[in-house]
């Protein structure tokens, strides 16, 4: 293994570039559009079509489920085709579909246009993280994906205040058809990316697999940490009434305030402190931020759990998705981000049906039990297990641009 050391006179390599500012922009679009759902599509399942908790769940669960049936095979085709297709259909994709949820009043419908909506979910995102990386220098990739989460988590927190706004002043067809606008900014600003060189595999070699085992670990451990997620985005907009709280955008501030200031701010901390070590910590927040939300059930004990909450959520994702990225060849980028973002679609769509089962056996406090749970298992396989290099050695974010010089023979 070679090491490089860069002196002081040496400059980072430049990752703030036209290109990267505009993917970042689509996603940003794109995740709006979503975030704008987010908080109606629970409501309306519940209110305007008279679902249990059970069925509240597999509505909201239902999209995930749709991206995790393609996300696998659209990492493959990422791979051979580029990155430019995926985003543009994805973004299309879930920007028609977001536009019908109305169409027709019924749970089997709206539960179907969900699916639809998790197939172009899977395309644009692989596509997007794919080219994020793509434009990434290897030794700033941690960085650059805590930059691409800005997108994320930005449009994931601001899409929810718009969809409320939405609903009070037009109804739900309103915020079914501003979504899809929105996305459809997605799809206009998606027009105008680029694919880049990328490595390629060597002729001869064994056709890319559909599940990627390099990201199998890693993804485990963010399945077992992000079912909180589950809970939270689905029962918080129901819970907030329960405790009191009327102004539902409050909770969304305090979800979204420390995650952006921790990924504007503070991007390097996986770089620094390492994967499994912030990986670890980010779970320990988890626990504790649904540990609040299920024994203190007053306001109070909404937002202080929800910052809690955030706090894990803004270190687990970035340090486990660079780990997956390290442990795989350049050529098998796209397939690895689709195999550790399946991860992601199960804990939240297996995960939503299985919170519901706790709300339904034990209230909105027994999903948060629930979560902090599921939190714990990540913990324990996390530091029982670790995440592992090829060679069996333990990996942290540092060592990433040594692996990916080895990996594209520099």
């Amino acid at each position: 293994m070679k090491i490089f050391h860069r002196t002081k006179k040496e400059s980072r390599p430049v990752l703030i570039t036209s290109s990267f500012v505009l993917i970042v922009g689509s996603g940003l679009a794109y995740f709006v559009s979503l975030g704008i759902v987010l908080p109606v599509v629970p409501q309306y399942a519940k209110e305007r079509l008279g679902g249990s908790s059970v069925e509240v769940g597999i509505a909201v669960g239902a999209l995930f489920l749709g991206a995790v049936l393609l996300r696998p095979y659209v990492g493959r085709l990422g791979d051979r085709f580029g990155r430019r297709f995926l985003i543009i259909g994805g973004a299309a994709t879930v920007a028609l579909s977001l536009s019908v949820y109305g169409l027709v009043v019924s749970l089997p419908f709206l539960i179907a246009a969900r699916v639809l909506t998790g197939l172009g979910e899977a395309a644009f995102f692989v596509g997007a993280a794919a080219l994020i990386t793509d434009l990434a220098p290897t030794e700033r990739r941690g960085e650059a994906i805590s930059y691409w989460s800005i997108a994320v988590y930005g449009g994931l927190a601001l899409g929810p205040v718009v969809g409320e706004a939405l609903l009070e002043s037009g109804g739900y067809n309103l915020v079914w058809v501003a979504a899809g606008g929105v996305g459809a900014v997605a799809v206009l600003l998606g027009c105008f990316t680029k694919d880049v060189v990328r490595p390629q595999a060597v002729a001869g070699s064994k056709r890319e697999p559909i599940i990627n085992r390099s990201a199998v670990a890693p993804g485990m451990v963010l399945f077992s940490g992000l079912i909180a997620l589950a809970a939270f985005t689905v029962f918080i907009p129901l819970y907030a009434g329960e405790v009191g709280l009327k102004n539902l955008e409050v909770v969304y501030f305090a979800y979204a305030a420390p995650v952006l200031i921790v990924r504007i701010f503070f991007a390097r901390i996986p770089d620094r402190l390492g994967a499994v070590r912030s990986a670890s910590l980010a779970l320990i927040a988890t626990t504790a931020g649904m540990a609040v939300l299920a024994l203190w059930a007053t306001v109070a004990g909404l937002l202080v759990g929800t910052i809690i909450f955030a706090l894990g959520s803004s270190l687990l994702y970035p340090a486990l998705f660079v780990l997956a990225l390290s442990r795989a060849p350049e050529t098998e980028r796209a397939s690895v981000i689709g195999t550790f973002s399946s991860f992601f679609d199960l804990s939240q769509g297996l995960g939503s049906i299985l919170v519901g089962l706790a709300v339904a056996g034990a209230g909105y406090q027994g999903g948060f039990a629930a979560g902090a749970v599921f939190a714990v298992m990540g913990f324990v396989l996390l530091t029982w297990r670790g995440i592992k290099t090829d060679n069996g050695k333990h990996i942290s974010v540092d060592e990433i641009e040594l692996l990916g010089s080895e990996h594209s023979g520099s």
